[in-house]
């Protein structure tokens, strides 16, 4: 389950948030909220308090004649209870 998690987001936006306790990562457009949720408690052994998620769109590529899109993807946003951290995404 923990392959459909693709990456971290590390944008200036996504650094603000980290004071908040927010924490946002791209997923595989598959993953729903609740299991999301569970997967996020599991592995980093923290209390989430909410999810907010939206879908990115796709976006068009040319490769000379081709035309096609990239894939789409999900950002989630993880709020996390104050007393919680994920400590290897705070030092950045």
């Amino acid at each position: 389950m923990i392959d459909l998690i693709k990456s971290q987001v590390l944008t200036e936006k996504a650094n603000k948030l980290l004071q908040n306790n927010v924490y946002v990562f791209d997923v595989d457009k598959r993953i729903d909220k609740s299991i999301m949720k569970t997967l996020i408690e599991e592995i980093f052994n923290v209390k989430v308090i909410c999810i907010n998620s939206y879908i990115l769109p796709a976006k068009k590529s040319r490769l000379g004649k081709f035309e096609g899109f990239k894939n789409s993807y999900k950002r989630f946003f993880v709020t996390l209870s104050s007393s919680s951290t994920i400590p290897f995404f705070t030092g950045l």
